[in-house]
């Protein structure tokens, strides 16, 4: 079997390609940075805070996603939301997702 470390190393390559579209999917609820970080978790995406932040800005950035701070309540938050261009995005990459999730199907011998 594969030691712990190579086995983390090639799980963080995987993962590395999906967290853009597990954020941009999670988000067409707009929500803040830290409840973003446990809903991913929830759903199977352990994504490390030094890595989500930049991400955001970068995803924001780029007009992927849309941001607006709530200062309703003691502690201001800055909500994050998909764009409709995200939106677009993100559909795209779910349907690339989906054919790389067949051909591996299809390699493995389990169509």
């Amino acid at each position: 079997m594969y030691e712990d470390e190579v086995l983390a190393t090639h799980r963080q390559e995987v993962r590395r390609g999906t967290v853009v579209l597990a954020c941009l999917l999670t988000l067409a609820q707009p929500n803040y940075g830290y409840a973003l970080l446990e809903s991913l978790e929830r759903a199977g995406f352990p994504v490390d805070a030094n890595t989500l932040y930049p991400l955001l800005r970068r995803l924001e950035k780029q007009g992927l996603l849309s941001s607006e701070w709530n200062t309703d309540e003691a502690r201001p938050r800055k909500f994050y939301a998909t764009s409709p261009d995200g939106a677009a995005l993100a559909e795209l990459l779910y349907r690339d997702w989906v054919d790389i999730d067949r051909s591996l199907r299809t390699l493995k011998g389990t169509t």
